[in-house]
């Protein structure tokens, strides 16, 4: 794609950046083909190389965005999936990035828009908060159909069940099982811990039945993935920082940590790129690089450790949903599949498994439409299996999708926990 910048604007490493990005793309419109938005919609604008014209004048422009921009950029889940299909690797998940942070920076958004994006960053990456809040969501929850829109569909997404601080909310070390192979910290998260700590409890049962000691790190938090995607780069940069200083502290005290487990694979691709987040800050772009090069999701770590013989049991046949941050974000497609089959499973991949389901963080919050649509076709699909389970690896698709798919919703570590000597999942029994 050819670009017009000044050399003055060019001077601006955003703008170099994006340079870069843009002149890589050939216009083929393969990314098109896999844009759930695009699918969905049928407007070249709302497909990845719309967005990427609409970027491209916001930038040469030097404009501020317009209500256009903003619509288009807002409707895109950030899935990925046009990375996968990308025949000229446009790094479009850094350049959406940029658009969205400048899009906080100069664009002034109705008013209520502005109370939502300001309330969801106060309040889901703190347990606390959020368990309150979904207590009055809960509370409300009968009234979700007369409510209009995003508020009617926030109520919705209420869980039945709100889950009271676990063991897990502190931090603590946990022995292996036998000779140490590894030595391992555990991100618990924010969201996950308060919607669903048996993931959490699961997955420090399978690491040290096969030979981790895990270490849960005081200070660590939200991953920032929630204010990043937003464009609030300063709150997401902070959030960063204090992880990787956390997981600094927890080596400094407990010895070299080989590796950063996520279970949720929405943090994992985020933790994955904080390297490239601070990549500018000379005083810490080596120490996050350190962190996401050391960055696993738990099934890659399972796949270097090997998993332990399966108990004999019956075991129900599996539909694999892979989460976008999972197949598309961090390109981990066979070692979850795999280890379901070594667990002893018969495992299923839906048809359009490459299609999101329309949770992508917030999105089924901000764009309910367009989410209940996706959520409503990935469902069918799952369904279309014959599978009486579904597993993912990560907590927003599990919340999507567990009211809509017809069986039980489980993440993967719960079903490999129990093939190898842990408890039946919460949700088979």
């Amino acid at each position: 794609m050819q670009t017009t910048f000044s050399l003055a604007q060019m001077a601006d490493p955003h703008i170099a950046q994006a340079n870069d990005i843009l002149r890589k793309c050939v216009h083929c419109g393969f990314c098109t083909a896999t844009c759930p938005t695009y699918v969905l919609l049928g407007n070249e604008l709302d497909s990845p190389r719309g967005r990427i014209y609409l970027i491209k004048g916001l930038l040469e422009e030097g404009a501020k965005p317009t209500e256009q921009h903003v619509t288009h950029i807002d409707r895109c889940l950030t899935c990925l999936s046009c990375m996968t299909t990308c025949p000229a690797s446009v790094d479009y998940m850094h350049l959406v990035d940029d658009a969205r942070a400048k899009i906080e920076r100069e664009y002034k958004r109705p008013f209520m828009d502005r109370l939502l994006r300001g309330l969801l960053p106060l309040v889901l990456p703190y347990p606390d908060r959020f368990r309150v809040m979904l207590l009055g969501a809960w509370l409300a929850r009968p009234l979700a159909r007369i409510m209009p829109g995003r508020l009617g569909a926030m109520l919705r997404l209420a869980p039945k069940r709100i889950h009271a601080p676990t063991e897990m909310d502190r931090p603590q070390v946990y022995k292996a099982e036998g000779p140490m192979k590894k030595r391992v910290a555990l991100m618990t998260g924010c969201a996950q811990k308060v919607l669903n700590p048996a993931i959490n409890d699961a997955t420090v049962r399978l690491l040290t039945r096969h030979g981790c000691e895990v270490v849960v790190a005081d200070g660590q938090g939200c991953c920032g993935a929630l204010v990043h995607h937003m464009g609030k780069d300063e709150q997401s940069h902070a959030q960063a920082i204090a992880n990787i200083e956390a997981w600094e502290r927890a080596e400094a005290t407990h010895g070299t940590i080989d590796a950063i487990v996520i279970n949720a694979s929405g943090c994992g691709t985020t933790v994955k790129d904080y390297g490239w987040m601070l990549r500018r800050d000379e005083a810490l772009a080596a120490r996050a690089k350190a962190i996401s090069d050391k960055t696993k999701d738990v099934t890659e770590v399972m796949m270097d450790l090997g998993l332990n013989a399966p108990i004999p049991e019956d075991k129900p046949v599996v539909a694999y949903h892979s989460a976008c941050s999972m197949q598309h974000g961090q390109k981990l497609t066979k070692p979850p599949k795999e280890l379901l089959a070594q667990a002893g499973f018969e495992v299923r991949e839906p048809a359009e498994s490459h299609l999101c389901c329309g949770s992508a963080g917030t999105y089924n919050m901000m764009q309910p439409e367009i989410s209940g649509r996706l959520k409503t076709r990935k469902a069918g699909n799952v369904k279309g299996t014959g599978a009486q389970v579904m597993a993912t690896g990560n907590i927003g698709c599990m919340v999507q999708l567990e009211d809509a798919v017809g069986m039980p919703v489980v993440h993967t570590v719960e079903l490999l926990d129990w093939a190898t000597g842990g408890p039946k999942p919460a949700g088979l029994a």
